[in-house]
């Protein structure tokens, strides 16, 4: 390791997309035929090389303006020749550079750079930044499996502050531009915060990671055991003797029950319904009973309803031309369709004709519904003595059926 503020004339190799710390060992592999002659010129003088991490990753033919002047001075290792004259090199980082001066771009980039040495007093500041550092590093290892736990252990053995902020940074997986901000920090207190900043931030990135992958994992896991179960119920069915015709019919239902788009509250009572019809034995009384309540929910039209068309002269029109006379019956159907139309709502007092038979009641609500573009239905009560047959019956009953106003 040189002296702090040495100068000292080296080869250089910009790297693409990697950057490298002092104390750590590193392998890339070297192509390009700049980066081959700066390898070779500096395993003729000492094995040293600096290496600087460049701009833009995609850049073949990177220039003198194109790389970041801090960097690492490492020594080589070795090295490995591979198919295709590409070379595998095998380096150790020594200490922190600043290039000065680009002594030469051709054949290789040859530069001048400024040694920098860790020179720290551990006062009580610099101590607690370390302690920061490393009880961070251990929730991003127990956070991750990217690191092994052993490197705990030798992390915490380190005494020098800018040692174990380099030996950390080297372990995090961290953007260039992040890591590169470490490099450039010379002061070794400025490079334990920026470290402490970076590690906590990735922690609370890792943890919401985590999070989001247990929750998928659970609704993975979920989808699988209801798959499991159905196929061990499908397999239980096939060895009674039961033909398939209810499962078709379940999944047709749940079809069904997914294209209506009904509100949370209803579709999960209907699902309920289903999956329990869906665990009976088709020959069971319940089985029947919810089968049919089922199909008659899947069959009423949701969402789908006329629209008003109040026009109070057309409505007159066609009172008028339906009906002769009647005037004050006729009156009071234009003022309740005009109270209709200001307020805007269904709810309102319900128009009760009474007379004998042949009076025009029947035809008078017709006249109203096609003034109302609406479709006329005709319910008649006599003989009904059971509420239960316009509401409908309870289920639970044998032989439920809805009332009228279902049907």
């Amino acid at each position: 390791m040189e002296d702090n503020g040495k100068i000292i004339n080296i080869p250089l190799i910009p790297l693409r997309g990697l950057s490298i710390f002092p104390y750590m060992v590193l392998h890339f592999d070297v192509g390009r035929k700049k980066s081959i002659k700066a390898l070779e010129a500096a395993m003729a003088r000492d094995q040293r090389i600096f290496l600087t991490t460049q701009f833009d990753i995609d850049n073949d033919s990177p220039e003198s303006t194109d790389f970041y002047n801090v960097g690492t001075i490492c020594k080589i290792k070795q090295m490995l020749k591979l198919p295709g004259d590409a070379i595998r090199v095998l380096v150790e980082g020594i200490q922190r550079a600043e290039v000065i001066t680009i002594v030469d771009e051709n054949p290789y980039f040859r530069v001048d750079v400024t040694a920098y040495v860790d020179e720290v007093a551990v006062d009580k500041e610099t101590h607690a930044l370390m302690r920061s550092c490393i009880t961070a590093f251990e929730k991003y290892i127990a956070t991750t499996n990217r690191v092994t736990p052993d490197v705990i252990l030798s992390v915490t053995s380190i005494d020098e502050p800018g040692r174990l902020a380099d030996t950390i940074a080297a372990q995090v997986t961290l953007k260039t531009d992040q890591k590169q901000e470490l490099i450039n920090s010379v002061d070794v207190k400025k490079r334990l915060e920026v470290l402490y900043k970076l590690l906590l931030t990735e922690v609370e990135i890792l943890e919401v990671e985590k999070n989001i992958n247990d929750k998928v994992k659970n609704q993975i896991n979920k989808s699988q055991k209801e798959y499991y179960l159905r196929e061990q119920i499908k397999a239980i069915r096939d060895e009674l003797g039961e033909e398939d015709a209810q499962e078709d019919e379940i999944e047709e239902m749940r079809t069904k029950l997914k294209k209506l788009k009904l509100s949370k509250k209803i579709e999960k009572k209907v699902s309920t319904e289903i999956d329990r019809y869906s665990r009976l034995s088709p020959s069971s009384a319940e089985s029947g009973v919810i089968r049919s309540y089922v199909n008659w929910i899947l069959d009423l039209p949701w969402k789908k309803e006329t629209k008003d068309e109040i026009d109070l002269i057309k409505a007159q029109a066609i009172l008028d031309e339906d009906h002769y006379g009647l005037e004050s019956v006729k009156e009071r159907v234009v003022e309740y369709l005009a109270v209709r139309d200001l307020t805007q709502s269904m709810k309102g007092p319900i128009i009760c004709l009474v007379g004998p038979p042949g009076v025009g009641k029947t035809s008078i609500a017709k006249s109203i519904a096609r003034s109302l573009n609406r479709e006329f239905v005709r319910m008649s009560l006599g003989g009904v003595r059971d509420e239960a047959e316009i509401r409908g019956h309870r289920r639970t009953y044998i032989g439920a059926i809805p009332g009228r106003i279902i049907n």
